[in-house]
């Protein structure tokens, strides 16, 4: 519960209403609030989480409003490797097995610049691949290597493992730092998953 003594259904529908409000309240002009400037106190954590899978639960149970879970997306920031939601009023901590995201979606365009890579999250955010917001690679618990997508302000989206293999067969090879590395190109930027050799090994 977000706080001492209120029922968890209006803790919900409370931060359902200050979700909306915050929504109005967009100074980028992308449809985000502008949570980075926002400091409210926190005011306990709501038996929240979200799911490896990208789900969202609240109380154990599916939150199956899309637009719901569009709405609270919007409002979600980290902080020392704590997820929050946010208003102007207050925050309140969740829980996140993995990342807060998921990439579900991959196009690749072709400008004068060369390809840009752009993934679409579970949200239907569309994330252009560049040095604002790179990927990274970690070592899977199943083998073999896992994505992320820097979406903003410390967010990030897991990369399915159908769009991995994508990734994998638009790399290329190139040099790092002295190391032969394979890896992704997108808007000027080259992202390294590993070591060449290890990959032609495989």
């Amino acid at each position: 519960m977000a706080k001492q003594g209120r029922e968890p259904v209006q803790a919900l529908e409370g931060l359902t209403a200050a979700a909306k409000n915050a929504a109005n309240t967009d100074a980028t002009g992308k449809g985000l609030p502008p949570v980075h400037l926002w400091n409210p106190p926190f005011c306990g954590d709501l038996d929240m989480r979200i799911a490896a899978d990208g789900a969202w639960y609240y109380m154990g149970t599916p939150i199956g409003r899309p637009a719901l879970v569009r709405l609270f997306s919007t409002i979600l920031k980290r902080e020392d490797g704590k997820h929050f939601l946010v208003t102007p009023v207050e925050k309140v901590g969740i829980r996140v097995d993995d990342a807060p995201f998921l990439a579900v979606e991959l196009i690749k365009e072709q400008d004068e610049k060369g390809h840009c890579l752009s993934f679409r999250t579970n949200v239907d955010d569309w994330v252009d691949c560049d040095p604002a917001h790179p990927l990274r690679f970690e070592a899977s618990a199943e083998g073999g290597l896992t994505p992320y997508l820097h979406v903003r302000a410390d967010l990030w989206a897991k990369v399915t493992r159908a769009l991995y293999y994508d990734l994998v067969d638009i790399g290329e090879e190139r040099m790092v730092d002295g190391r032969q590395m394979f890896g992704v190109a997108s808007a000027g930027a080259f992202f390294a998953m590993a070591d060449a050799e290890e990959v032609r090994g495989h």
